[in-house]
């Protein structure tokens, strides 16, 4: 495993440079060039609203995956600063998702503009998100699985054996000074699966792998959906509850501590519950409103270009926009 992908030296020292956080920055890069594009084709957006909304969703989806991480996890945080220390990893995608919904729907609540249509675009790039940040998982070793069966395959036992860590090489990740390796050896030592002298854990499902590639797969078929869909927020909920499908089922494999549990289901597990009954529900209704009303529209100031667009038909007489999206008027030529 490779927590720390490289050092940068410096006068002062070296700096590491953290498998998990050049992830999860490689996942925002991609969605912003995803939605900017596929908002612009799809779409039609402004693109300086797609810009101030995606900065808003990418502060909310962090925090919120963040926030959700240590309100499951508050008992092995001693201050409150640790809270933000994010070079091993510590999101929930779960609270990703959640905290970036609610950032985007404040946004375009403010703007007066429909959510549904922005999210049908996102979706596809939380998908891709969960494709490179697990990546960024396994080369830390977090989110492991259960033990492997004997009989497993040698590969997969291999992609499945974290090491145990140079105190020294990786001082920053010792949870336990006694017990000093990647988060799969420091958990079965501690259970008494292994001695501390063992150099290795012991092999277990790469969950982060199978994760990984099932964001390959929603990704695609979140991109297929976008271009062939019915309504406007079928990609939403599809994808949202497939999501949620596979991650209640995923979960049995999981063997990391820090997911939280209740009623013998953990924290993901209890949430995929209570969205897939909702995806089920916002289906039909988009699905009928768009067959009796119509699809969900996008005002014509949210579009790109708008102002002069518009300008030719829509009158201004009460016209409740924020001023920057208002259509400037058209002076006619003698």
């Amino acid at each position: 495993m490779h927590p720390v992908l490289f050092s940068i030296p410096t006068p002062w020292g070296a700096i590491p440079i953290y498998s998990y956080g050049v992830m999860l920055g490689s996942s925002l890069l991609f969605a912003w060039y995803f939605i900017m594009y596929m908002g612009k084709r799809i779409e039609g957006y402004n693109r300086e609203l797609l810009a101030s909304c995606f900065t808003w969703t990418a502060v909310g989806a962090i925090a919120g995956a963040r926030l959700l991480y240590v309100l499951t996890n508050l008992e092995t945080y001693d201050s409150f600063g640790s809270w933000f220390d994010l070079r091993s990893g510590g999101l929930v995608a779960y609270g990703g998702f959640l905290g970036g919904f609610v950032a985007a729907w404040t946004f375009w609540r403010i703007k007066k503009i429909p959510l549904v249509p922005f999210a049908d675009l996102a979706v596809p790039t939380l998908a891709s998100g969960l494709m490179l940040t697990r990546v960024g998982c396994y080369l830390y070793g977090c989110d492991y699985g259960r033990p492997l069966a004997d009989s497993a395959p040698g590969w997969l036992k291999t992609a499945g054996t974290f090491p145990k860590w140079d105190s020294e090489a990786f001082p920053a990740f010792a949870c336990d000074q006694t017990i000093n390796g990647s988060p799969a050896y420091q958990h079965h030592v501690e259970e008494g699966l292994l001695t501390n002298d063992a150099l290795s854990s012991l092999p277990v499902h790469p969950t982060q792998i199978y994760e990984s590639a099932a964001g390959v797969v929603l990704f695609v078929f979140a991109v297929w959906l976008l271009n062939h869909r019915k309504f406007r927020g079928q990609v939403l909920v599809t994808v949202a509850g497939l999501y949620g499908l596979w991650r209640f089922f995923i979960e049995y494999l999981r063997d990391d501590p820090e997911r939280g549990s209740a009623f013998g289901f953990s924290t993901s597990q209890l949430i995929s519950l209570a969205i897939l009954p909702i995806c089920v529900i916002a289906y039909v209704h988009f699905k009928k409103r768009a067959e009796e009303q119509g699809d969900i529209q996008l005002p014509p100031w949210a579009l790109e270009g708008a102002q002069s667009r518009s300008a030719a038909t829509a009158s201004a007489a009460k016209d409740d926009r924020p001023a920057k999206y208002r259509p400037k008027k058209i002076k006619k030529r003698k």
